[in-house]
């Protein structure tokens, strides 16, 4: 059985949406910046590079087993499916956003048949509804922050990262209407069969390690219980005889990356030798 995946084709989840698939294993080929699908067939499993607000719908119709895309446009397609993994990168938020000089400080000041320009007219639409106001929704398909300025809109629903594009167009930033991040999805019900729990799994597995790394060092024995308590690990650290040495024990640790400089400092303290520290590719739990 073949496994079929979806991933942007471009824009801010696409190089990292690649780059996960390729660190989890699958072999995408050589050319696969130049292709619309590319077949892993050490695996089987088949990865469709297409438009991230297109995403939901394939998913939802059958058309693939699973998509990466933002939740954003999970929540925008209307669809009720399954989030099998935040993937911890394209963080942003959706929100609502004023012009600076327009008066409006809250949701309830926004006047009924206010101008709203989006390209989440879904979204925005329940939003407004779940408030009581009656807008009026004008659809963009990118730029939105100007649209006041060019008096198209009142007001904007748009993605946010830092904020600082909202600042450039003198807007501010009213509400926050759904927080957003690059997550993998299923139908219903379809993401607990073993090809998509695989894929999931291996993915998951790659985030875990990005942020630890490998730690191997030999001690002097008498260090060993200060060793021990410095550096827990995932069941405490692996303690392994060196040949020929009744003084010294060798250890094998996983660290947190940013507990590098320090450990390697007070491994030296301690009298360690030979200290290494290696990335890791994944990591099961």
């Amino acid at each position: 059985m073949t496994l079929k995946l979806a991933i942007p084709n471009k824009g801010r989840l696409y190089e990292r949406s690649v780059e996960l698939l390729l660190k989890s294993g699958l072999d995408l080929g050589e050319d696969w910046g130049r292709r619309l699908y590319v077949t892993d067939k050490c695996h089987g499993i088949e990865v469709m590079f297409v438009r991230a607000q297109d995403i939901p719908e394939f998913v939802y119709s059958g058309a693939v087993d699973l998509g990466i895309t933002g939740r954003d446009q999970v929540v925008e397609s209307g669809y009720n499916l399954d989030y099998l993994l935040d993937l911890e990168f394209g963080h942003c938020r959706l929100s609502l956003a004023v012009p600076e000089a327009s008066g409006v400080k809250s949701v309830a000041d926004v006047p009924h048949g206010a101008r709203v320009a989006t390209s989440f007219p879904r979204t925005t639409k329940k939003f407004f509804d779940s408030k009581g106001k009656n807008i009026k929704i004008i659809t963009v398909s990118g730029a939105a922050e100007i649209m006041p300025y060019m008096g198209v809109s009142d007001m904007i629903v748009d993605l946010v990262s830092s904020g600082s594009t909202l600042k450039t167009n003198r807007l501010i930033e009213l509400d926050r209407i759904v927080e957003s991040q690059a997550v993998v999805v299923s139908k219903k019900g379809k993401g607990k069969d073993k090809e998509s729990a695989d894929i999931v799994d291996s993915i998951r597995s790659v985030i875990a390690a990005e942020s630890k790394m490998y730690l191997i060092a030999d001690i002097p024995k008498i260090s060993l219980n200060t060793v021990e308590v410095m550096f827990p690990g995932m069941a405490g650290p692996t303690v392994v005889n060196i040949a020929g040495r009744d003084d010294m024990v060798a250890i094998q640790v996983v660290i947190n990356k940013t507990d590098v400089y320090d450990s390697v400092n007070e491994l030296r303290r301690l009298g360690g030798k030979g200290i290494l520290t290696i990335p890791i590719d994944r990591l099961v739990p």
